[in-house]
C-alpha cells in the first residue's frame, strides 16, 4: 500500500445456507456483490453448502458482474469459524479438519435468508467468534424470523397486525375453526419461519385449507393462518444504525406483485416500485 492510499476494508460475503431459500440467497449476494464499491472493499466470497459446509468461493465467480446467481464449488476450500478468534477463519483439508492458514475479516456481510441463516443462528456464531457483522443481532433476527412472535409483540406494542391464529404439527386447527376465530372464509396459510413466501398459498375452501397447512407444514412445524386483505400495499423500508446510534431510513420501496400469482410469491414477475415520499 502506497503512502496516504486508503486500505481497504475486507468483507466475507456469506451467502447460500442450508434453508429452502439457498437459491434466493446466491441471487442476493450476486447483487450485493455488484453494488460494494472494489476501490473501498476486498470482498472474498464465503458459500454455505446445503450440508453445511463453509467454503471459501472466490473461484469462479470473478467480480460478480453480470452473474444472476453466485455459486457454490462442490470443491472449493472449507473454512471454519475460530470461536473468540478475533474475526478469524481458519482454512481445512478436505480430507482432516487442520489448521493450514487464518483469514480475518473486518467485517462479515451475511446474505442469508431463512433458517440457519437468517434468524439468529448465524448471527451467535459470529458473535461466538467475535466477528462483527452486518445486520441485526442474534434477539432481532430471531423475532424477526418467526412471524408469530413478531406479530404478537406488535400487536402488544399497539401495532396494527392482520387477525391471525397459529397451529402446529402436533395442536393442527381446522377450516371451520379458522374461519370463525378470523371472520372470513378466505384465508392465508403460510410457515411461521420461513420468507421469500415459500410454503405460502391461500386457502378458501377447507379442500384447499388442507392441502395449505400440509404445504406449510413442510418447512415448520409451527404455521400461520391470517385473514386474506384485499386491498393492501406492501410498503419496505431499511433501518440503519449506525455505531454512534444514529438512526437512517432508506426510501420507501413497494412490493408489486404479478396478477397471475397475487401475492408477493417465490414466483417470477414481481416487482418493486420507488413510494414517493408522504
Amino acid at each position: 500500500m502506497m503512502a496516504g492510499e486508503r486500505r481497504k476494508i475486507t468483507v466475507g460475503l456469506v451467502f447460500g445456507g442450508r434453508s429452502d431459500e439457498h437459491e434466493v440467497s446466491r441471487a442476493s449476494a450476486a447483487n450485493i456483490l455488484r453494488a460494494l464499491n472494489p476501490d473501498r472493499y476486498e470482498v472474498s466470497l464465503i458459500g454455505i453448502a446445503k450440508d453445511g459446509r463453509w467454503r471459501i468461493c472466490d473461484a469462479g465467480n470473478g467480480a460478480g458482474t453480470g452473474a444472476a446467481a453466485l455459486v457454490i464449488p462442490d470443491d472449493a476450500p472449507q473454512i471454519a469459524l475460530i470461536p473468540g478468534g478475533g474475526g478469524s477463519f481458519v482454512w481445512c483439508d478436505s480430507d482432516q479438519p487442520r489448521r493450514s492458514a487464518v483469514t480475518r475479516f473486518d467485517v462479515v456481510f451475511p446474505v442469508l435468508h431463512g433458517p440457519n441463516g437468517e434468524d439468529g443462528t448465524v448471527q451467535g456464531a459470529l458473535e461466538l467468534a467475535d466477528v462483527p457483522f452486518v445486520g441485526s443481532a442474534v434477539t432481532g433476527s430471531a423475532i424477526a424470523m418467526d412471524k408469530d412472535v413478531a406479530k404478537r409483540l406488535m400487536r402488544d406494542a399497539g401495532l396494527p397486525v392482520v387477525p391471525f391464529v397459529t397451529a402446529t404439527s402436533l395442536s393442527p386447527i381446522d377450516y371451520a375453526t379458522a374461519v370463525a376465530a378470523l371472520g372470513t372464509s378466505d384465508l392465508f396459510v403460510k410457515p411461521a419461519n420461513m420468507g421469500s413466501s415459500v410454503g405460502v398459498s391461500r386457502a378458501r375452501s377447507r379442500e384447499e385449507f388442507a392441502a395449505s397447512c400440509e404445504l406449510a407444514l413442510r418447512y415448520d412445524h409451527k404455521i400461520l393462518v391470517e385473514k386474506a386483505v384485499s386491498e393492501a400495499r406492501e410498503i419496505e423500508c431499511s433501518v440503519l444504525e449506525e455505531s454512534d446510534g444514529h438512526i437512517h431510513a432508506s426510501q420507501l420501496g413497494e412490493i408489486v406483485p404479478a396478477s397471475e400469482h397475487g401475492f408477493y410469491s417465490y414466483q417470477p414477475n414481481i416487482s418493486t416500485r420507488m413510494v414517493p415520499p408522504c
